[in-house]
């Protein structure tokens, strides 16, 4: 769905600058204000459609980075070469509309505060990107079994290298969908707010009772979080928990 709906706004943007420079009498030839207003035009639609954020920024920065990219002449190995790496990056943002987001060294302190304070208790990052956040717990806490889950390939084997010596983390490459909830006492999230009521029912099904779900930046819609707490960082983080 997310991807049709980025196909639209560019295709219609792409429209929409053509039929203003045919309307002004002026050549519809590739020029970088075209691209420019074509960007702007395929950022606003975006917006009307109710992208996500991300999508609005890479419509508005697309066509003039194509359009430059073409004007330095690349060899066309290198075109694959990105749509290679990015691919390995992103893997399934697609599909699942849940980009790479990487959690600050403040939230990981905030989320280490969370924890109960007892030995044996075991924590999932569901979306662990390259791992940072849980390697940071893992280093605080070595009584507390913790859990990586990544389905993003380039991600996921940066995490298993810095998981490196931590006996108490271990990095999972999987569907965070298919990944089963019941034996975890508290699950960490940083996903999307388009996820977040499928993440809930997962969680109320499968999460045991007195477990605790913590999202990053995104609460789960008409759901009352039991704390929210504010991340003293640049991102303005809030933590919302919620107790099942």
């Amino acid at each position: 769905m997310a991807a049709l709906k980025a196909l639209a706004a560019q295709l219609l943007g792409w429209l929409l600058a053509g039929a203003g420079i045919i309307a002004l009498g002026q050549p519809l030839t590739p020029a970088l204000p075209l691209t420019l207003v074509q960007g702007v035009l395929a950022a606003g639609i975006g917006v009307l459609l109710r992208s996500e954020r991300w999508w609005v920024a890479i419509h508005l920065a697309f066509s003039p980075a194509v359009f430059l990219a073409l004007r330095l002449d690349l060899p066309p190995g290198l075109y694959l070469a990105v749509l290679v790496g990015l691919t390995f990056v992103f893997w399934t943002t697609f599909r699942g509309e849940v980009p790479l987001f990487l959690s600050s060294r403040a939230t990981a302190d905030a989320l280490l505060a969370l924890l109960p304070p007892r030995p044996g208790l075991r924590v999932a990052d569901l979306g662990a990107g390259t791992g940072g956040l849980l390697r940071r717990l893992a280093r605080a806490r070595p009584a507390v079994r913790f859990t990586g889950i990544e389905h993003a390939p380039l991600p996921w084997l940066l995490a298993r290298v810095r998981a490196h010596g931590l006996a108490n983390l271990t990095m999972r490459r999987a569907d965070l969908w298919r990944e089963p909830l019941g034996g975890q006492d508290v699950v960490y999230v940083f996903l999307s707010p388009r996820v977040m009521p499928r993440l809930w029912e997962k969680a109320r099904a499968e999460m045991p009772p007195g477990s605790l779900l913590v999202s990053s930046s995104f609460p789960v819609p008409d759901a009352k979080s039991e704390r929210v707490i504010e991340v003293a960082d640049r991102r303005g983080t809030r933590l919302y928990t919620y107790r099942l």
